[in-house]
């Protein structure tokens, strides 16, 4: 028997594709600060507001010497 539930099997979507779905129908922006279609400005803010709403990452929390 060849047959899924709704949401199980068949074709998977890209993860672009559902950002762009999100986006689109929602409202919704899912971008990560180190996309390299983004220039440094554009980086920056991403990080700025991540950190605003969210607070810092834990690799930005620790001092790192080497």
């Amino acid at each position: 028997m060849r047959w899924h539930p709704h949401g199980y099997g068949g074709r998977r979507r890209d993860p672009e594709q559902v950002k762009r779905e999100g986006w689109h129908e929602q409202g919704v922006l899912a971008v990560s600060a180190d996309d390299d279609r983004l220039t440094w400005p554009e980086r920056e803010l991403v990080r700025q507001l991540g950190e605003k709403l969210y607070g810092p990452r834990p690799s930005d929390r620790e001092a790192r010497h080497g």
